[in-house]
């Protein structure tokens, strides 16, 4: 038997977690029949958005612009209808991706539909542990993520259950904005200048990195040279999958018809979480993850550990379409007040364990010339 077969019959206690953590995966694949003004009264609020091929969201900056070219008549024209900046003014702006707009706690346009609906609709994660996480017990979901999404409904509507939870698979957050699925993503998705030529970002509320995630028995020691040959997965769309393309150290981590509907999802996957049931399945070696999910996954199963140190800074930001700037500056409202105290209380219930010695949240930036 080799080294793989042996990590699998080791691991067997675990491959229960495995198969649990594929079914609630593929329950992320379930088609999303309503809009944000589908059912105020959310019966569908845990309904996900239907993954397809993202090759246009999934990666560098050049498929971005392509892609933001193409919906130019779509998302530039709802843009240019809100009276708020392109896609394209975005993009010559984004010299600071983490300065977003100042706070305010002023309606406007996108605010007043919401409050009209009587609900907040947010794209949110239900796989990924500490984060946003189906608790199997309750049936509800659970998580800081989740927690966040909430006290953003509580300021515009008055209560923490004004709000319909999506589950929205990792490759899917900017289309689900884009399409109007949610009205916001609050889903560990990290701020970057190609993402801003796509979504308006709020001010960052977590600090993570890039990290390598394997058994603990592997020769894998971090993002290295060690990851030469070894099998890497990560999530189409996310930041891993651009640093993989950036620099793969000789590592196979593309599907031979990546972002194409022929596309295995086998290194690359539409939810995160599907890289660890491949990885407790021995179908990869190793995965790259925010440390921040890594240490969730770690917690989930004892035989896998974080592997050397992050080797990016990122930070996670609330998203909201494009044109919507009254909702990205009540957002960071609602995030001066957080910082104050609720975000400290949700770490410590939802990450300390498992990711330790975090004193505080980011600070915010803001921009110095915001649009009109």
């Amino acid at each position: 038997m080799d080294e793989r077969g042996e990590r699998r019959r080791g691991r067997g206690a675990v491959r229960a977690l495995g198969v649990a953590c594929l079914l609630t995966a593929a329950a992320a694949l379930v088609p999303l029949g309503l809009g944000p003004g589908g059912d105020p009264a959310g019966r569908s609020d845990t309904a996900p958005v239907r993954a397809q091929p993202a090759a246009a969201e999934a990666g560098a900056e050049a498929r971005a612009k392509a892609a933001a070219a193409a919906r130019g008549a779509t998302s530039g024209g709802v843009a240019a209808a809100a009276g708020s900046r392109t896609a394209g003014e975005a993009a010559e702006e984004c010299a600071d991706p983490e300065a977003s707009l100042p706070p305010s706690a002023a309606d406007g346009p996108t605010i007043d539909a919401i409050k009209a609906r009587g609900k907040l609709v947010v794209g949110v994660d239900q796989n990924s542990y500490r984060w946003g996480y189906r608790n199997p017990a309750k049936g509800t979901l659970e998580g800081f993520d989740i927690d966040l999404a909430r006290a953003i409904a509580t300021n515009i509507l008055g209560s923490p259950d004004a709000v319909i939870l999506r589950a929205v698979p990792t490759n899917q957050r900017i289309a689900a904005l884009e399409s109007g699925k949610v009205d916001l993503v609050v889903r560990t998705m990290t701020i970057n200048c190609a993402r801003a030529r796509q979504v308006a970002f709020s001010t960052a509320y977590f600090a993570t990195g890039q990290q390598v995630l394997a058994p603990k028995d592997s020769t894998v020691t971090g993002y290295n040279t060690s990851l030469a040959g070894k099998r890497v997965c990560s999530a189409e769309g996310s930041t891993a999958y651009e640093a993989l393309e950036r620099e793969s150290y000789g590592a196979v981590y593309r599907d031979e018809h990546d972002g194409t509907p022929r596309d295995a999802d086998r290194y690359t996957v539409p939810n995160q979480l599907d890289c660890l049931v491949r990885l407790q399945a021995g179908e990869v070696d190793a995965v790259v993850t925010d440390s921040a999910l890594a240490a969730g996954q770690a917690a989930q199963d004892p035989a896998v550990e974080l592997k050397g140190a992050p080797f990016t800074t990122e930070y996670y930001g609330v998203a909201a379409r494009l044109g919507n700037d009254d909702l990205v500056r009540r957002v960071n409202h609602v995030l001066v007040a957080y910082r104050a105290g609720p975000w400290i209380r949700a770490y410590e219930k939802w990450l300390k364990a498992d990711l330790p010695g975090i004193s505080e949240p980011p600070a915010p930036k803001y921009r110095t010339n915001p649009s009109p």
